[in-house]
């Protein structure tokens, strides 16, 4: 008997998704990776019970409003490989979410509308445009990963020092010039990894990170 909780559409070469899954309200796990799609009906928002959505390697400039009405939405969303450059504010509303993927995409700034999301544990921004992140980062108080790797970043908010649950922070590939001292204070920090960055200086207190069992690459 099929799983009226679970559709699993990879990879399918759909070009757009069938007019059917959207009266599938039964659904928590939608997965329409790899598919060619451009867009996305509003009509996503209707499939309430969802926890996990995967819209990953499609050609998405954009993601509709509606996803906001996807209150228990809280496993995963992944948005990464599309081409989007902005998110709706309406994702601010998804206050369970643990996990958010909106790496590979073509974002010339942070969307705050990311911090709004209070629930993130794990947050991929990698292989963007993004030149700054802002200080409203410190409202994710239960983020345990940042993933900012191949960005534009040249320099970090003391504000990142207010994650008092991160466990790594993920920098490679940025052409870094500082680093606020406040990232020596994360209490739980397991990792920084500041490879192929080669325009940042070597902080006295790396020492004191590695010295009670973080692990710095630089």
């Amino acid at each position: 008997m099929p799983d009226e909780r679970l559709l699993n559409l990879w990879k399918r070469n759909l070009g757009a998704v069938p007019d059917s899954v959207w009266t599938m309200d039964q659904l928590e796990t939608l997965i329409l990776a790899d598919n060619g799609l451009t867009a996305v009906s509003e009509r996503i928002g209707r499939l309430r019970r969802l926890r996990t959505l995967d819209l990953g390697h499609n050609q998405l400039t954009h993601v509709p409003e509606s996803l906001g009405e996807l209150f228990n939405l809280s496993d995963f969303l992944y948005l990464h490989d599309n081409r989007l450059t902005t998110l709706p504010a309406s994702l601010g509303n998804l206050q369970k979410l643990r996990y958010l993927n909106i790496s590979e995409n073509a974002f010339p700034a942070f969307p705050e509308v990311i911090c709004r999301m209070a629930g993130l544990a794990e947050l991929r921004l990698t292989d963007n445009a993004l030149s700054v992140l802002p200080d409203c980062i410190a409202q994710l108080t239960r983020l345990r990963e940042l993933h900012l790797r191949n960005n534009r970043l040249t320099s970090l908010p003391d504000s990142i020092g207010k994650l008092m649950e991160l466990r790594q922070l993920d920098l490679r590939g940025n052409p870094l010039e500082s680093l606020p001292v406040s990232i020596a204070s994360l209490p739980r920090l397991e990792k920084l990894d500041l490879r192929w960055v080669n325009s940042l200086p070597s902080y006295a207190w790396f020492a004191s990170l590695e010295a009670r069992g973080c692990l710095v690459y630089h």
